[in-house]
């Protein structure tokens, strides 16, 4: 078990944490910047497993060709849905920054955390890709990133389409109090599992632009990169603009959102 804080007075009104004898910088005390630690934290391990088992069953698939595109259609929504159990009640289970700008806009995010929450996701994003680059025999033709089967119209329009869906689907079933919070993961990971279904073998229904910058980064191969940018923010925010409309509002938004699951976790 982790040593307890503990509080040594020093002088009248003068206090020292520390933990096990060794002294906690003051800076570091703050419960609001222990919390947004661990929820930076949270990101960068979710997204990293998240890009380690979506982009893995890729890659694997391309080099071995043991998982079948049904089989990381599954793999995708099932990553999804168990790292937003896992760390989902700590950072809110963003892995991806155009859900974070998302939440901002509509008042369910502080601003100021969207670039810290942002990098995280793409850290982890490119840990993950890194990792799998070094563990597995990938070629340029095994790239495991998103690119454009057809044209990149096409793409972006797909990619809008299905973000859309991911964020109407996210702020019903995380952000309003009349829905179950608890199946929040398992609405949105069978969510992201139809998306890949359906645009997966034309867009590479990213959904999420860490989810893109990673491989991107780690191979450097950024050709159409910015379909993967640009869809999946204007789909988000549409759809979340979508839902707002529909949803039951003789409260203020933010008391509206205040008992959803994900963002409940993101107040405190």
């Amino acid at each position: 078990m982790a040593d307890e804080i503990e509080i040594t007075k020093l002088e009248e009104g003068s206090y020292s944490p520390s933990v096990g004898g060794h002294k906690i910088p003051e800076f570091c005390a703050s419960g609001a910047v222990v919390s947004l630690i661990q929820k930076v934290i949270a990101e960068v391990i979710g997204t990293y497993f998240l890009i380690f088992a979506g982009c893995g069953a890729v890659a694997i698939n391309k080099i071995y060709g043991s998982i079948s595109f049904p089989g990381m259609c599954v793999a995708w929504g099932l990553i999804v849905m168990v790292m937003i159990y896992a760390v989902g009640h700590i950072s809110g289970g963003h892995f991806n920054p155009a859900v974070t700008i998302t939440f901002a806009i509509f008042r369910g995010f502080p601003w100021a955390q969207v670039p810290i929450y942002v990098m995280a996701q793409v850290v982890g994003s490119t840990f993950g890709s890194a990792t799998l680059y070094l563990l597995f025999p990938v070629k340029p033709k095994d790239y495991f990133g998103t690119l454009p089967v057809g044209s990149d119209i096409q793409s972006l329009v797909l990619e809008i389409i299905i973000s859309y869906l991911l964020m109407f689907v996210i702020s019903g079933v995380a952000t309003d109090d009349r829905a179950i919070g608890e199946l929040a993961g398992i609405a949105i990971g069978m969510t992201i599992l139809l998306n890949v279904v359906i645009a997966g073998p034309v867009s590479g229904a990213s959904m999420n632009p860490a989810r893109s910058l990673g491989p991107a980064i780690v191979m450097h191969q950024y050709k159409s990169i910015w379909v993967y940018i640009v869809g999946p923010i204007v789909g988000t925010i549409a759809g979340a603009f979508s839902y707002n409309l529909i949803r039951f509002t003789d409260k203020p938004l933010h008391e509206l959102t205040r008992t959803g699951s994900l963002l409940r976790s993101m107040r405190k």
